[in-house]
């Protein structure tokens, strides 16, 4: 290897170390998850992690100068979004690596995941053929707020937890597939787990609103 590659390797492993280091805290990736579903201002983001807002405001700083997040000013807020789709490629790798790597990961998904709903899910390809053919009821379980960002056409929104109070409001006629956030959310594995408990023939999207964004399906606002 020349002295000039060796130059160039040198700082594309930084660059790359900057970057994965960037997310490299548990409040950064609970900030990125919430930024799949759309834009949001410090003071929201910092109510939906739990953190105070100068607390979310370095983290979010911290995430834009690695090139994680996008920002623009909207009158006297700042909205943060993703940066590209790239970076919940990003989030899905660092998934699936601690899935099959990590001893404490494996645990939740078969003890937590897994026991209230072992089925395959419904793929996005799946699920869009069924709702032209009018066969499925699409639940959405994120707060009305997630919603309100965008949201699968037709679905209706029901957070998990009204899901109990609000079961007239789901036909029995068809089979329901509960999405949320992500491949991770727990919000449609315990929806699905209620519904059955139910009565109701309910299986999960394969992943949440921000892949099927991702993957160019239509999204209603």
């Amino acid at each position: 290897m020349t002295e000039s590659s060796r130059g160039v390797k040198a700082i594309l492993h930084e660059s790359f170390a900057e970057i994965a280091k960037a997310a490299a805290h548990p409040h950064r990736l609970a900030l990125l998850e919430h930024l799949a579903q759309g834009e949001r201002n410090v003071d929201a983001l910092a109510t939906v992690t739990g953190l105070n807002l100068a607390n979310a405001s370095q983290h979010l700083q911290s995430m834009r100068r690695a090139g994680l997040l996008s920002a623009r000013r909207d009158g006297k807020f700042t909205l943060y979004r993703l940066a590209d789709d790239s970076v919940l490629d990003l989030l899905d790798a660092i998934g699936r690596i601690a899935t099959s790597n990590a001893a404490a990961v494996k645990e939740v998904v078969s003890s937590y995941f897994n026991e209230r709903d072992a089925m395959e899910p419904v793929t996005r390809r799946e699920l869009r053929q069924r709702m032209k053919a009018g066969t499925v009821t699409v639940l959405d379980v994120r707060p009305a707020e997630e919603f309100a960002l965008g949201h699968v056409p037709g679905a209706i929104n029901v957070p998990v937890g009204d899901l109990k109070r609000r079961l007239a409001d789901l036909p029995r006629s068809k089979e329901v597939v509960a999405y949320c956030r992500g491949p991770y959310c727990v919000f449609a594995f315990e929806a699905v787990a209620a519904l059955r408990a139910a009565g109701y023939r309910a299986r999960r999207l394969e992943d949440g609103l921000p892949h099927w964004r991702a993957d160019g399906l239509p999204v209603a606002l």
